[in-house]
């Protein structure tokens, strides 16, 4: 890899010293991702796409500026919406809309207390290659790209080269006890797969008889992060492709391989993701509402990530809440959302005003409330981006409220 670029290999990101592409912090436990990068950095360490190894011993490392820690923001910030303030510890309930603010403390829900406890329900684990890929045949962005904010459109990033690269993706799906082979099934699909928090909820709450038997449609992403990367490309397109890839390719490719009959029916279907992959979860759910009609996301990245840049939607997924729902029909969606007081803030050199994700989702909650949607939004005290601990506390209470009304057709 070239000077000035570090790895955070959980999430398979590079970082240029300067910061111009941003950190998505796109799987739960982040924060540790972050601080690996920042040691990195201070670290003067170097990393190869391939097999290079360090840079030669004649090339050494620029110093790097350290990236700034994002602020704790107040959820009584003039501006922000009005929220109740729950107990320490508590969550709110699985039948309550509007928004909320918990913590401090975040224990984990019964459900997720125990993570040795086994699943009883099954999953089934198998791939599938770009090169079979009609959506996605896979792209990685340049090691040599500049990425650099438009001087005419700060909303536009340039500079951003890629070139065709394979990826072969993970696909995991949890099958709950009991099911019955023939019998349609409610499901819900995730992003960043595989997400084993996202069973272990499912299956406790399955046990409990808070829900009906559910699949779980864990998918992998197809590598790397943000602009000119495959998952940025999958992600934080403002369009029904992902939607599309997944109906048409991934859901006949886990009816044949874990035996299981997907419902068509939207109300039986559910999206989620975090950061990106939440925002992927919304595009998904807002461009095919014939398809789904329930989102679930955790930092939610409704920002100005999109690339390539597209003058239908300029803002990416930004545009949300400041054109598509205030000025669209109300959809026959219900969505659930989380932010974190430490949440992202314009980590990358792109000064548009549009990149705030706690602001983003603080917007998103006044739309959303202003076109009587129904909605869960909880602000969580003492969190970073996409915080583990947080997950493990609200999940359970997330997917309960995400699939209210659910009735079987």
């Amino acid at each position: 890899m070239p000077d000035g670029f570090v790895t955070a290999p959980h999430c398979g990101m590079h970082f240029r010293h300067r910061w111009p592409i941003k950190h998505n912090g796109c799987m739960p436990g982040s924060g540790r991702v972050f601080a690996f990068a920042l040691v990195c950095v201070f670290a003067g360490a170097h990393f190869a796409y391939s097999q290079g190894g360090a840079p030669p011993a004649a090339q050494p490392a620029a110093p790097h500026p350290p990236r700034p820690v994002p602020p704790t923001r107040d959820p009584h910030t003039p501006g922000y919406v009005k929220a109740k303030e729950l107990p320490d510890g508590a969550v709110p309930a699985a039948n309550q809309n509007g928004n909320f603010i918990i913590g401090p403390t975040h224990t984990p829900a019964p459900e997720l207390a125990d993570p040795a406890r086994p699943l009883d329900g099954t999953v089934v684990e198998f791939t599938m290659n770009s090169e079979d890929s009609k959506y996605y045949p896979g792209i990685a962005r340049n090691p040599d790209s500049l990425p650099a904010p438009d001087p005419a459109n700060p909303a536009r990033l340039l500079g951003i080269e890629t070139h065709p690269q394979a990826y072969t993706r993970k696909v995991a799906v949890y099958v709950p006890k009991g099911y019955v082979r023939g019998t349609e099934v409610p499901f819900i699909v995730g992003a960043d797969g595989p997400d084993r928090l996202l069973f272990a909820a499912l299956d406790g709450l399955i046990a409990e008889h808070k829900l009906p038997p559910i699949v779980a449609i864990s998918i992998q992403n197809g590598g790397s992060d943000a602009q000119g990367s495959e998952r940025g490309l999958e992600y934080d397109t403002m369009s029904g492709k992902y939607a599309e890839f997944v109906e048409n390719e991934v859901l006949p490719a886990v009816e044949s391989h874990a035996n299981v009959k997907l419902t068509h029916d939207p109300d039986g279907r559910a999206t989620t993701g975090n950061s990106s992959g939440g925002s992927c979860a919304l595009e998904m759910a807002w461009y095919h509402p014939e398809w789904y009609h329930r989102v679930l996301t955790y930092s939610g990245t409704y920002i100005n990530q999109q690339w390539p840049w597209n003058p239908e939607t300029p803002h990416g997924a930004w545009g949300f809440h400041d054109q598509l729902i205030p000025h669209s029909p109300r959809k026959p969606i219900r969505i659930w959302m989380e932010v974190g007081d430490r949440d992202l803030l314009n980590p990358n050199t792109m000064r548009d005003d549009m990149h705030d994700w706690v602001l983003a989702n603080e917007r998103m909650a006044a739309v959303l409330a202003e076109k009587h949607y129904p909605y869960q939004f909880v602000f969580a005290r003492n969190a970073g981006h996409v915080e583990r601990s947080v997950r493990e506390q609200t999940l359970p209470e997330a997917l309960e409220w995400v699939w209210q009304g659910y009735k079987a057709k």
